[in-house]
C-alpha cells in the first residue's frame, strides 16, 4: 500500500520584515550584510496575540481545503514544533480542539528544524499499520519568541509560519517512497537555547557555532541524500526537485555543488521567508505545488538537519 500527499497548506503571519527594517533593532546590522551572507531578504513575524497553534490552525486549513477533504476524515494530527504554546499541553492536540476533530491521537514531535523529515516518517509508519487512513501532518514554529536582536549572527537568520499536509493511504503509484534519519548528541552545543523548563525555567535564546552548523549541515544532509538514494537504486540525476530545509542559500548552493544537482532544480524560499525551522520544508512544498511545474510522477528529495544534531532526507514519488 502507498502513502499519498494529496493536499499541501501554508500560512506566514502578517506582513514581511524587511532586511532594512530589521536593521533597525538588530545590533550592527544592516541589508546588505545580510543578503551577502545568508540570501535572505525578508522574513515574517507572529505578532505577540499569535501563537504557533494559531499558525498550524491557519496552515492546517489550507492543506484540508487543498486536499479536498472534511477534517472528520483525519484519524491522526501530528505536529513538528520547538516553539510550542505552552509546556503542555501539546500544540497538535490544541489544533485538534480548534479543528473540532474527535476522539483521534494527536502530539508533538520535535526535531527543531529537521522535524517535518521525522514527521513524515513517523506519519508514514503509523499509515503502514492499516490503523490510521489519513494523517495531518503539520509543522508550526514562532521562531522570533528565541532571538536576542543583541546577536546579529543568530536573529537576522529566522522566521515564523506554518506548512501542513494531508498524507493517506492510497494504492497509486504516488508514494513516500523511503526516509533515513540521523541524530548526534555530543554536538548539540553547537546550536540550542540557553534556557528550558527543567533548567532555568526560561525559554532562553538560541546561540550558534555558525563555522560548526555550515560544515555539518552541508556534511550531513548531503551524505544522507546519497545514503537514501544507494538504498534505493535511484541515482540523483533522476531526481526532478530538491527541497532542501532553508537556513542558508550558501549552504543550499553548497549541497547542490557538492551532489554536483542543477540549481534549477532546487526549490528554494530562504529569501523570503528566511529559516522557519521545521516549517521551511513544507512551505517550500506549497511553493513547489504552486509555482514549479510539478507533475505526478515526479521525483522529489527532501533533506534538513536541525539542531541536537538531528537529520535526513526522505524520498517521494509525487
Amino acid at each position: 500500500m502507498s502513502c499519498k500527499i494529496i493536499g499541501v497548506g501554508a500560512y506566514l503571519p502578517g506582513s514581511p520584515v524587511s532586511n532594512d527594517e530589521l536593521a533597525k533593532v538588530v545590533v550592527d546590522s544592516d541589508s546588505e550584510w545580510v543578503r551577502t551572507r545568508t540570501g535572505i531578504l525578508q522574513r515574517y513575524f507572529a505578532s505577540s496575540e499569535e501563537y504557533t497553534s494559531h499558525l498550524a490552525l491557519n496552515a492546517s486549513r489550507d492543506a484540508i481545503s487543498d486536499a479536498g477533504i472534511d477534517p472528520s476524515e483525519i484519524d491522526m494530527i501530528i505536529v513538528c514544533t520547538t516553539t510550542p504554546d505552552n509546556s503542555f499541553p501539546s500544540v497538535a492536540t490544541k489544533l485538534q480542539g480548534y479543528l473540532a476533530i474527535d476522539n483521534v491521537p494527536s502530539f508533538d514531535l520535535q526535531a527543531v528544524c529537521a522535524g517535518f523529515v521525522y514527521g513524515i516518517d513517523v506519519a508514514h509508519a503509523f499509515l503502514k499499520t492499516g490503523k490510521y487512513n489519513t494523517i495531518l501532518l503539520v509543522a508550526a514554529e514562532k521562531m522570533s519568541s528565541l532571538l536576542d536582536m543583541k546577536d546579529r549572527s543568530t536573529a537576522v537568520l529566522f522566521g515564523d509560519g506554518a506548512g501542513a499536509i494531508i498524507i493517506t493511504n492510497s494504492d497509486s503509484k504516488s508514494d513516500i517512497i523511503d526516509t533515513k534519519l540521523y541524530s548526534d548528541g555530543k554536538l548539540w552545543d553547537v546550536l540550542y537555547t540557553d534556557g528550558g523548563v527543567s533548567s532555568n525555567g526560561i525559554c532562553g535564546t538560541i546561540k550558534m557555532n555558525g563555522k560548526e552548523v555550515y560544515r555539518n549541515a552541508v556534511e550531513k544532509m548531503s551524505s544522507s541524500i546519497l545514503e537514501l538514494l544507494k538504498a534505493n537504486n535511484v541515482d540523483i540525476t533522476e531526481i526532478d526537485y530538491l527541497v532542501p530545509h532553508q537556513a542558508n542559500e550558501r549552504i543550499i548552493d553548497s549541497i547542490a555543488s557538492r551532489l554536483e544537482f542543477p540549481l534549477e532544480k532546487i526549490v528554494k524560499t530562504v529569501a523570503k521567508y528566511a529559516n522557519c525551522s521545521a516549517a521551511t520544508i513544507p512551505l517550500s512544498l506549497k511553493e513547489l505545488k504552486t509555482s514549479y511545474p510539478l507533475k505526478r510522477g515526479d521525483l522529489i528529495l527532501i533533506t534538513a538537519l536541525g539542531a541536537g544534531f538531528t537529520w535526513g532526507s526522505t524520498l517521494i514519488r509525487w
